[in-house]
């Protein structure tokens, strides 16, 4: 990145640097088919896709994550 582009960027707000990423976020989307994923997310969908067909019973339920994340008992 240019000097005098990160120098600007710096003085923005962070709601007006929020602004920004929203805006480039949604250029780059606009492009979607221009960026390849890397090869190694493939792989890794393949083995999590392994995973669940080699015991595709649930997970924890979303209340006892959440007492896990939260610390609650």
């Amino acid at each position: 990145m240019n000097a005098t582009l990160a120098e600007e960027i710096s003085r923005l707000s962070p709601a007006e640097k929020l602004l920004l990423v929203e805006e480039l976020w949604d250029d780059i989307a606009k492009a979607s088919n221009a960026i390849e994923p890397p090869a190694w997310h493939d792989q890794a969908l393949a083995e999590d896709a392994a995973r669940y067909a080699a015991d595709p019973s649930p997970g924890d339920s979303w209340a006892s994550v959440k007492r896990r994340i939260t610390g609650q008992a």
